[in-house]
């Protein structure tokens, strides 16, 4: 989950307070009071009714600042309203310090109940016995969330996405419409393969004398509209490396296979948009920006990213004019989108495990955090609100989002196919330490002093140490 997602989330939850808590969710509770601090009536005042026993207090804590700290304790108070067993306290932490903050009070054994967790960092902490397994959280209940939004480690469940995000490609429909060249498809069976979106990039990427890169006088010095981008993020890169019959992993995240050719070549092509085909801007993958620095600011046709950006940018500007749609990703060799989502977890120093499944059983539900699906931050997690058209239709019939039909297919049915995959995060240990060396291998093949091949086979074996925590 990104900073700049994670900073709009706090102040779309004030959205949650209007829409309100559903009737069902906040009739009852399955926690117990845990007795302590209960005091009972005297004896001799026999007319004074009994008080009741003492809630429980859950310290939740989340990263943003004092005044989205402030919102999120606003919806915790409808919660803490909602039954007599457990009170709520959130605590904010800056997203600068959060990791920080964290690792000193864990040593201290000071930690929060539960909070939110880097998705690469949850296998990392669990792994260290950090944190309590969650798996039977939702037994009894209909509103455990998708099997693809489990975090697990040796095969116990250890979080859930509070989100049900994936990769997508946006793209500026007055480009494609002054250019005369058809939209890019909003159906699986329709996508694009990789030389296919190559070639539409080509279309819409124009110099400064209105020359595109196939084109004799075509300088590449002089862009002033790019046809593409492809975020080159190393979590989002993973990606191309699977759809071309590779990827960074084996399937338990054991043994790193980013070595292999298809994986190397799967990240060449993606530096060979900006090296060789001309059609996208230098990235060096180090900022999450890459939807406002292309498709908001005007300067690039299609860009890929994940779908948190319809809530944390492009409904404003939507509003201010911009005509965007939704498509689903090209493919190289086989169809992949990857699902994400950011983690809330129970820590296993709190002393109330039970009451702080219980809190975050009712703050995932998507009733309770409304505006952040209407805003299209997030997107539910139950698999009814991607098969019931009508509950469908109440997601994502909003003038937040793209028409109907069409982010219907890009988007909700494009999460529940077989593109998808879970981001490896869910299930592989020191992802954080894998990826940010990866960005560093990575660096001098955007700007072509290296290829990717050779970039990784020089750093294969760090890779590898990465991937067993070693240095």
């Amino acid at each position: 989950m990104k900073k700049g997602f994670m900073i709009s989330v706090a102040m779309i939850l004030i959205l949650a307070l209007i829409v309100g808590c559903s009737s069902k969710n906040n009739e009852n509770t399955n926690a117990s009071p845990s007795g302590e601090g209960a005091s009972k009536s005297p004896e001799s005042s026999p007319a004074q009714e009994p008080s009741k026993t003492e809630k429980v207090k859950i310290i939740y804590s989340m990263w943003g600042s004092a005044e989205e700290g402030s919102k999120t304790q606003e919806v915790a108070d409808k919660f803490n309203a909602s039954q007599e067993n457990i009170e709520v306290e959130v605590q904010a932490i800056p997203w600068e310090n959060y990791m920080t903050k964290l690792n000193t009070m864990a040593t201290a054994g000071q930690l929060p109940d539960t909070g939110m967790m880097r998705e690469d960092g949850v296998i990392q902490w669990s792994s260290e016995g950090m944190l309590n397994d969650v798996s039977a959280m939702y037994e009894g209940s209909d509103s455990k969330p998708l099997d693809s939004l489990a975090y697990k480690h040796q095969g116990k469940t250890v979080a859930y996405a509070s989100a049900n995000e994936i990769l997508l490609l946006y793209y500026n429909k007055d480009m494609f419409d002054k250019a005369s060249v058809p939209y890019p498809p909003n159906a699986l069976d329709k996508a694009w393969t990789w030389d296919e979106f190559v070639a539409t990039a080509k279309k819409l990427t124009i110099d400064k004398n209105g020359k595109h890169p196939d084109e004799d006088g075509f300088d590449s010095q002089s862009i002033v509209q790019y046809g593409a981008s492809v975020e080159n993020l190393p979590w989002q890169l993973e990606t191309w490396a699977l759809s071309n019959g590779g990827g960074f992993y084996n399937a338990d995240g054991t043994e790193v296979k980013i070595g292999d050719d298809a994986s190397t070549e799967a990240i060449q092509k993606v530096a060979d948009l900006y090296l060789k085909d001309h059609v996208a801007p230098l990235s060096v993958g180090q900022t999450d920006d890459g939807i406002q620095r292309t498709i908001i600011a005007g300067t690039v046709a299609m860009a890929t990213n994940g779908q948190w950006n319809v809530g944390t940018s492009l409904n404003a500007a939507k509003a201010e004019g911009l005509n965007y749609g939704v498509a689903v990703l090209p493919y190289m060799k086989e169809k992949v989108t990857l699902n994400t989502g950011g983690a809330n977890v129970v820590f296993s120093q709190t002393k109330h495990p039970k009451e702080a499944m219980e809190w975050l059983k009712w703050y995932g539900s998507e009733e309770n955090n409304w505006g952040l699906i209407e805003s299209g931050i997030w997107m539910p997690v139950l698999e009814k609100w991607y098969k019931d058209e009508t509950l469908t239709h109440k997601w994502v019939d909003n003038p937040n989002f793209p028409p109907y039909e069409e982010y219907k297919s890009a988007v909700v049915d494009y999460a529940q196919s077989s593109a998808a995959r879970p981001a490896s995060w869910f299930f592989t240990n020191y992802t954080t330490e894998f990826n940010t060396l990866l960005g560093s291998t990575l660096g001098d093949v955007w700007t072509g002093k290296t290829t990717a091949k050779e970039a990784i086979s020089k750093n294969l074996e760090a890779l590898k140490a990465a991937n067993k925590g070693e240095k």
